[in-house]
């Protein structure tokens, strides 16, 4: 067997450039036959397309180590055929018409007519994903990028990006650390896995919260111990009659995910309190906490005690999920558990999308990008508050003005009608019920729909909110004497 390199070079090179085209050369017969064969073969499977340029006869020879005027008969005979052509000058290349006809393609399914209208939450625009400023930063980040930055790297993740991250979460988040407790991850569920191997056992967790979150704990082992909810976030008075082996809270204390509360001072310090009390750990995912818009964000509960709170984050909802990555800030004595269980390299971030988010950073890009955005989330969530208030008073948007979605609180008995009726609309969103932990107790579920507005295009959005306000007209209104 060997490697063809398909020459775009002049003819008579040594070597040539250019494409691998695989040939097998072990069937019986002479070098000459055996060659003729398998180039046959590469033009009538179609791996060979009409009107490519064959290597020079010595640069096949050398590839192949073989004679080149082995090389050369078996050209010729292949010309005399009609598989290839020569011409003076332009080298001998795959004849046009020869080659196989491309094999029919598979029926298509039938297509399944999606929602028209995605309010799904948990997605940022993807239409405003800042392509030119990325791309821009990710040249300037190769271009500096020193040598070793395309060697195994460092489990901590990129000097750059955690120096980066350091500045800017102290500036922008309040967060107190240094660069060497900055552990990079792909992402707040990487993270949250990291976490559960090294603090396992019991946690508390919000009474409502992401169920994908609760099943990688589950997944984990852990046993969670659900924390009540209310207008004004977590209940962290609960966690003191908890039992003593929970030592790990799980909170989303800037904006309480998904039911919109803002945790209390008073409470962040009752749950920093606690958290030293047993020697345990807070766990803040701060996940949309940069996008607060009816006063400036409230600083992260890490800055209280950093021994005592993980702070993770990530950039899934400020610039794009598909941007795979995240950090977890560290107390001291987490950091060598935390790598020991991140463990082989495959798992770890690409060190160019560290390089160019340590530029995009450091050139003030993504500070330009979160400040753009948050603008126009909190343009889409005054518009569905507006709306809302004129078409279907009997609904209400709750929690602070902040983030990607919204909760609607709706009238006892009407969440699964109102879900029924937004699909029946082709209005893709989800019921409040379907976040609330199924081991949490006490008060029945709140009754509600959780709506992200990020994600449509503008040229949608009010096509969206006029099927939304049809649905919940429809869902809530009295029934007929």
């Amino acid at each position: 067997m060997g490697n063809v390199h398909v020459s775009d070079g002049a003819a008579g090179a040594a070597t040539a450039l250019g494409s691998d085209l695989h040939l097998d050369l072990t069937e019986p017969g002479s070098r000459r036959t055996a060659l003729a064969r398998a180039l046959r073969e590469a033009v009538r499977s179609g791996r060979l397309a009409g009107g490519t340029r064959l290597p020079p006869y010595r640069s096949l020879a050398l590839d192949l180590g073989i004679a080149r005027n082995v090389v050369a008969d078996a050209y010729a005979e292949l010309v005399a055929e009609g598989w290839f052509t020569a011409r003076q000058g332009s080298g001998t290349r795959v004849a046009q018409g020869v080659a196989a006809a491309p094999a029919p393609a598979a029926p298509r399914r039938p297509a399944v007519a999606g929602p028209r209208h995605d309010l799904v939450q948990g997605k940022p625009d993807p239409a405003a994903f800042p392509r030119t400023a990325w791309s821009a930063a990710a040249r300037r980040a190769l271009a500096a990028a020193p040598a070793d930055a395309f060697g195994p790297g460092d489990p901590r993740g990129r000097p750059e990006l955690r120096y980066a991250l350091a500045e800017y979460l102290a500036r922008a988040r309040g967060v107190r650390t240094d660069p060497e407790r900055i552990v990079v991850c792909s992402g707040f569920a990487n993270g949250l896995r990291l976490l559960a191997r090294v603090r396992p056992g019991a946690w508390a967790v919000e009474e409502y919260g992401l169920g994908f979150h609760r099943g990688i704990l589950d997944a984990a082992g852990i046993r969670q111990h659900p924390l009540p909810v209310d207008g004004e976030g977590a209940r962290t008075g609960a966690l003191a009659a908890l039992p003593r082996p929970v030592r790990t809270a799980l909170l989303t204390p800037a904006h309480q995910f998904p039911t919109g509360g803002p945790l209390l001072p008073s409470r962040r310090t009752e749950a920093v309190e606690w958290a030293r009390s047993r020697d345990g750990i807070l766990l803040e995912d701060d996940y949309d906490g940069e996008f607060r818009f009816d006063r400036k964000p409230v600083g992260a509960v890490q800055g209280l005690d950093p021994e005592r709170v993980v702070y993770a984050g990530s950039l899934s909802k400020s610039l794009s999920p598909a941007i795979r990555l995240g950090w977890l800030v560290l107390p001291d004595a987490l950091v060598d558990e935390v790598l020991a269980a991140k463990g082989v390299r495959e798992s770890w971030a690409s060190a160019l999308e560290q390089l160019t988010l340590a530029e995009f950073l450091v050139c003030g890009a993504y500070d330009r990008h979160v400040r753009r955005m948050r603008q126009g989330y909190r343009d889409r969530r005054d518009r569905l508050v507006s709306v809302l208030a004129e078409r279907v008073p009997a609904v209400r948007v709750t929690g602070i003005a902040a983030g990607l979605h919204a909760v609607l609180e709706l009238p006892a008995g009407t969440e699964r009608a109102a879900v029924a009726a937004a699909a029946a609309e082709g209005v893709a969103l989800d019921g409040l019920s379907g976040y609330r932990h199924p081991g949490a107790a006490g008060s029945p579920s709140r009754e509600g729909l959780v709506v992200g507005y990020a994600a449509l295009p503008e040229r949608a959005f009010a096509h969206a909110l006029d099927a939304l306000t049809a649905a919940l007209t429809r869902a809530t209104a009295p029934p007929r004497p």
